[in-house]
């Protein structure tokens, strides 16, 4: 297994449920952090929180809504200023908004693109030529067992999903041989506060997966020997 010490993730969603999970548990890996999210006391906090785990570290922070390219480009710049290196891409940032065909407001399935999709590809297209001065790297898209079957009251959530598991393996196969490995994580439900405000937990939180189980997965995977990676793989809890 490589180490991970030293190398610098980029995670998009930093602030709070997946993508706080992901960061916390690279921080006790030794990695760098770049942390990208909406909010920028939500980020704070998690800076707090790294720097107690390991003080080692190196965590900087950005507030950029990622459907936005320009707020994109600025915060890549503003975060590799003093250390142009990115070894690891997570793309976690997302929104889901629940809801019939015709009773989703368009702006709703709109955003759910822009976010999703097109957040995605930006954070790709600004970061891909940093991953590839490495020897080695790697991106995670997030993205979710609804963007591999249709799902009632899902279809801007699913078809926003779908794109990226798509678009995912499109990037793996053109640059794989240029050392970057391209993964795609399909999880089912976990308990942020995302899928907890769209009740899709029931009241009961304990019975899906909680967003460390997904943030040692990926700390796992990204410690697998270069010469290897999976290309996507499902994320279940045991309690359906």
């Amino acid at each position: 297994m490589q180490s991970l010490q030293g190398k610098t993730a980029l995670i998009t969603g930093a602030g709070k449920g997946l993508g706080k999970a992901m960061a916390l548990a690279l921080a006790a890996e030794g990695t760098n952090l770049l942390l990208i999210g909406r909010t920028t006391s939500d980020l704070e906090n998690v800076v707090i929180e790294a720097k107690q785990i390991n003080n080692e570290i190196t965590v900087a922070i950005s507030t950029a809504d990622v459907s936005e390219l320009a707020q994109v480009q600025n915060s890549i710049k503003e975060l590799t200023v003093n250390n142009g290196t990115i070894d690891i891409l997570i793309n976690n940032a997302g929104i889901l908004r629940v809801g019939g065909i015709l009773d989703l407001p368009i702006e709703d399935f709109e955003n759910s693109i822009k976010t999703n999709v097109l957040g995605t590809y930006y954070m790709m297209h600004e970061v891909l030529p940093f991953l590839t001065q490495q020897t080695s790297s790697d991106i995670i898209n997030i993205a979710s067992t609804a963007g591999q079957k249709g799902n009632a009251n899902l279809s801007a959530y699913g078809a926003s999903k779908a794109a990226v598991i798509n678009m995912s393996e499109a990037v793996m196969q053109e640059f794989r041989k240029k050392g970057v490995r391209v993964t795609t994580i399909n999880p089912s439900t976990i308990a942020t506060e995302m899928t907890l405000n769209a009740k899709f937990t029931d009241g009961n939180e304990e019975r899906v997966l909680q967003p460390q189980d997904l943030a040692y997965l990926i700390v796992s995977h990204l410690k697998l020997p270069q010469r290897a990676f999976v290309k996507d793989f499902g994320l279940w809890s045991t309690n359906p």
